[in-house]
């Protein structure tokens, strides 16, 4: 149900209810502790603003009261029987949505729901509006740090620009913008990822608007082995959109290994086949980065 502002005349209405309209989606998984107060605290800062707004909670098989405390708030609430994992609740929440922008933010207290206006006030001439994570109070604990940072860099060079934000969890999109990479957008925590750089390798307009970000309510669901998957996320994301960028550097390291190599035979005067084969490994993986650029071309072309 819509939080609505007294306006006048029906037509009107309904202009200012496509533009300035916002679905709040909040993944919920076993946050029965602190669900009701981050309903509240989004519901107080969007009443604030010019915006109509809906809350979706999607309690993503919570075996604790998350449902219950969900339920006693204002925000519509969708429960799945199992946990299917972060991405897919925002999917399901997203898919319930009846506005043209959706906004994310999670249960867990880490972003400042105070934020959110900032964010609504960058929407225009944008498809999506990213909370970065780099305001004066940031807990990120100190092992997540070098991963981060790492990732952060490496999506970067790969996307052709600096993202300040890979990943956070509070950010506004335009429902055009997450319907064209629905497909792409996977069940686990990799969902903001994706989305991030599928919007950053095909030009779409992104504004990032530093927030701050605290200690979370609660135990993290996050695990070392999630960087590993991170990683191979970003790669593969990239060899989708833009695999001149992952096949040609890997190419060229393999070729300079080649030819130093063939150098050094030549000083010494005895070719040998490792210097052969990695040039021809590198012709070779050239080669099949072109030929996934041609598809992923033709791919985008037919969307």
């Amino acid at each position: 149900m819509f939080k609505e502002h007294a306006i006048d005349g029906a037509d009107t209405a309904h202009e200012q209810r496509q533009q300035r309209a916002v679905t709040v989606v909040i993944p919920a998984f076993n946050e029965g502790d602190h669900i009701a107060e981050e309903v509240a605290a989004v519901e107080k800062v969007l009443g604030d603003t010019d915006w109509q707004y809906e809350i979706v909670v999607v309690d993503d098989g919570s075996t604790d009261n998350t449902s219950t405390q969900a339920a006693s708030t204002s925000a519509q609430l969708i429960r799945q029987k199992r946990n299917h994992g972060y991405g897919a609740a925002l999917k399901r929440g997203i898919a319930a949505a009846d506005t043209d922008w959706i906004l994310i933010i999670d249960a867990d207290g880490t972003y400042p729901a105070d934020a959110i206006p900032r964010l609504l006030a960058a929407a225009p001439g944008n498809d999506m509006v990213v909370g970065a994570r780099i305001g004066q109070t940031v807990k990120v604990p100190v092992l997540r740090r070098p991963a981060k940072w790492f990732l952060r860099h490496l999506a970067s060079y790969l996307a052709g620009q600096k993202l300040p934000d890979l990943n956070s969890g509070l950010r506004l999109m335009s429902r055009s913008l997450v319907e064209r990479y629905n497909h792409l957008l996977p069940s686990g925590f990799s969902f903001t990822t994706t989305i991030t750089l599928a919007a950053a390798c095909n030009d779409h307009d992104i504004e990032y608007v530093p927030i701050d970000y605290f200690a979370r309510r609660g135990r993290s669901s996050i695990r070392a082995w999630h960087a590993y998957e991170f990683l191979l996320l970003i790669l593969r994301t990239i060899v989708f959109f833009n695999p001149l960028k992952v096949f040609m550097p890997v190419g060229g390291a393999i070729a300079l290994a080649g030819l130093a190599k063939l150098i050094y035979d030549i000083v010494i005067g005895n070719l040998s086949e490792s210097a052969v084969l990695a040039l021809l490994a590198a012709l070779v993986i050239w080669a099949v980065g072109l030929l996934a650029d041609q598809n992923s071309r033709i791919a985008m072309q037919r969307r």
